[in-house]
């Protein structure tokens, strides 16, 4: 099935996607208060499309994320051609680390920054390198703690197109301190328009994900195509890493990382700084994944920042 989240009424509601209509859950349903459980999401689906007396045209509707306020989020990098496009940044030799091949490495990235496929997104303050990120996120159903590989694709309620806004300069500039990105990263990530459940999906099953394309355009232009199957790390290896020594809940979002040919920074590594500029204010970013969907999101300009970068530097003057 495939399930959406829309505004409606200032409230958000839940509807099942049936060709281009919405059938709409009863009023107060949230996705978060049914995925931990399969058959009672898919019972509450069926009894949509079955009973459901209010009706919506997919087109027309105000897409939230389908779960707008997850408990976590967590970007894994899973696409091996994209990271080593984005290294060539640092030089033509520079080579994916081993450790890289030894686990499926994640950072938490903002789950205030959670935009549904209806929402502009805007330049971050101070950003000169604005960029996009092709992703696909699986939700997680069912939680647990130190989940075994061979159960964690258990744990999946669905799957979601997930694009991972990235302010390049600032991201790059802050990983000097030898920590993960942190305001690079903090302005956007836009999830949705569909939740997809598993089965939905097992006829393409191939690789470690599906055997299904992905494509990213500026302004109707392709930048980039891949295929989702090309993950060199299956889910089930990220839900079991992920909740080693701790534990997932209901509703965490783990991200794919960016595909192949998924964002301009692999672009740029490749190719040099002048391959295509930056995303600018009116331009228009558009990903879709076969199954999943297509997100198509204009940029905002940003908002003049209230501090001046310098601001923020350290005052060691009374530190000898």
């Amino acid at each position: 099935m495939r399930f959406v989240t829309f505004a409606r009424a200032g409230a958000d509601r839940v509807g099942v996607l049936d060709g281009e209509q919405v059938h709409a859950l009863p009023a107060g349903v949230a996705l978060i208060d049914l995925i931990d459980d399969p058959d009672r999401l898919r019972e509450a689906g069926e009894d949509a499309l079955r009973r459901s007396s209010e009706v919506h045209a997919f087109d027309g509707l105000t897409l939230r994320a389908p779960i707008p306020a997850p408990p976590t989020v967590r970007d894994f990098m899973t696409f091996e051609r994209h990271i080593a496009g984005v290294l060539k940044m640092r030089g033509p030799d520079a080579t994916v680390s081993e450790q890289w091949y030894a686990a499926p490495a994640f950072y938490f990235t903002n789950p205030y920054a959670v935009r549904g496929a209806s929402e502009d997104v805007r330049i971050p303050p101070g950003c000169e390198l604005f960029d996009l990120e092709l992703e696909v996120a699986a939700v997680i159903g069912r939680g647990g703690r130190d989940i075994p590989i061979a159960e964690a694709e258990s744990h999946i309620a669905g799957y979601v197109l997930f694009n991972d806004w990235s302010a390049r300069d600032l991201q790059f500039a802050e990983m000097q301190v030898q920590l993960g990105p942190a305001k690079g990263k903090d302005s956007a990530i836009t999830i949705g328009p569909v939740l997809v459940t598993p089965d939905e999906l097992a006829p393409r099953r191939a690789g470690n994900a599906f055997d299904l394309g992905m494509s990213a355009s500026i302004n109707d232009v392709q930048i980039g195509t891949d295929n989702w199957a090309n993950m060199a790390f299956s889910y089930a290896q990220m839900i079991a890493y992920a909740s080693r020594g701790t534990e997932v809940r209901s509703g965490d979002i783990l991200g794919s990382g960016t595909c192949g040919g998924g964002c301009l920074a692999e672009l740029w590594g490749r190719n040099g700084l002048a391959a295509h500029p930056p995303l600018r204010a009116g331009d228009v970013v558009t990903i879709s994944v076969e199954l999943l969907g297509s997100q198509r999101i204009r940029v905002l300009p940003s908002i003049e920042a209230a501090e001046e970068p310098g601001a923020f530097r350290a005052n060691l003057t009374n530190h000898g």
